[in-house]
C-alpha cells in the first residue's frame, strides 16, 4: 500500500496544480482521496491473492466482504483464498454465492466446479460444468472437463479435453502430466511415457512428472533412469521409485539393486529406502 504521507503529498501537488486554474471544492478533494483509496485497495486485494499468506488472505477477505456485502469481487477473493488455504469445503459455499449472484460469471461457475472436485464431489462438479455455456471456452474449463471425464473412465472424451486444454496455454506441463497419469491408470504405459516426456520439455523441474515417467518406464521393464535434469536427491528418489516398480513387476533382484543404488546416491540417510530394503531381506 502507498504510505499515507506520500499519498497526501501527491494529492497536495495535484490539487496545487489544479488551484492554478480554478478553485478546488471540498467535494473534488474527497473524490480524489476516494480514487486513491480504491486504487490502494485493489492493489492490496491482488497482493493478498497472489503473495500473501493463505490464512491471512482468508482473514482479510472475510472481514472485507463482511464490511462490504455487496462487493462480489471481495467474495471471489475470499473463495480463492479458501482454496489456497486448502479449505475447499468452505470455498464451495462461497463460490456458490458468487456463481449464483446476478453478477456471477461463467468463470465463477468453473471455479465452483473446481472446488467440488477438491472435495471429491465429482457429480456436483459435472453438474456445474454442464451449466457453463458451450461458448465459454477456457483452459480451466477444459482442464476440469478432462478430469471429470477421467473420473468416469470416459477415456476418449478425456483425451479430447486434455488435448484441447494443452493447446490453450503456454505452460502445459501440468496438463501433460495429468494426461500421462490418466494413461498410466489405464495401463497405457508407452502412451503415458510419451506424455510425461512432453511435460518435462515444458518444465524440466516438475518432479512429479519425473517420478511418473520412471513409473511408466518401470512398468515396461525399462530399469534405467531417463535422461532428464535431476539433483542428487532427486536421482535417489527416482531410483527408489524404480526399485519399488521393479519389485512389483516381480523383478526382485533388479529392485534390490536399485534400492541399494538409491541409498548410496542419496546425500543423506534415506530412511524409506533402507526400510524397504530391510523388508525385502526379511
Amino acid at each position: 500500500m502507498r504510505h499515507p504521507v506520500i499519498v497526501a503529498l501527491c494529492l497536495s501537488g495535484a490539487l496545487g496544480l489544479a488551484a492554478c486554474n480554478r478553485p478546488t471544492s471540498d467535494a473534488e478533494v474527497q473524490r480524489a482521496i476516494e480514487s486513491v483509496n480504491v486504487i490502494d485497495a485493489s492493489n492490496l486485494n491482488e497482493l493478498m491473492l497472489t503473495s500473501g499468506d493463505p490464512q491471512e488472505a482468508v482473514a482479510y477477505f472475510t472481514k472485507a466482504s463482511a464490511d462490504n456485502p455487496a462487493r462480489i469481487d471481495l467474495k471471489r477473493g475470499l473463495a480463492k483464498s479458501l482454496v489456497r488455504a486448502s479449505r475447499p469445503a468452505e470455498a464451495v459455499k462461497v463460490w456458490q454465492e458468487v456463481a449464483n449472484a446476478p453478477d456471477g460469471t461463467p468463470d465463477d461457475r468453473v471455479s465452483l466446479a473446481d472446488a467440488h472436485i477438491r472435495t471429491n464431489d465429482w457429480a456436483k462438479a459435472e453438474a456445474e460444468l454442464n451449466k457453463v455455456p458451450p461458448t465459454h471456452e477456457t483452459f480451466d474449463r477444459y482442464r476440469l472437463e478432462a478430469m471429470v471425464a477421467d473420473s468416469k473412465k470416459n477415456w476418449k472424451k478425456a483425451d479430447s479435453f486434455y488435448e484441447t486444454a494443452a493447446g490453450m496455454t503456454n505452460q502445459p506441463a501440468n496438463i501433460y502430466n495429468n494426461w500421462g497419469f490418466s494413461k498410466l491408470s489405464r495401463q497405457d504405459f508407452a502412451g503415458a511415457e510419451r506424455l510425461f516426456v512432453q511435460a518435462l520439455t515444458y518444465d524440466d523441474t516438475l518432479f512429479t512428472a519425473k517420478n511418473n515417467l520412471v513409473m511408466a518406464r518401470g512398468a515396461q521393464r525399462k530399469y534405467d533412469l531417463p535422461v532428464v535434469p535431476m539433483s542428487q536427491t532427486e536421482k535417489a528418489e527416482l531410483l527408489y521409485t524404480l526399485g519399488l516398480t521393479a519389485i512389483k513387476k516381480g523383478d526382485v533382484a533388479v529392485g534390490k539393486t536399485l534400492l541399494e543404488d538409491a541409498i548410496a546416491t542419496h546425500p543423506q540417510h534415506f530412511e524409506a529406502a533402507v526400510r524397504s530394503l530391510s523388508a525385502l531381506g526379511a
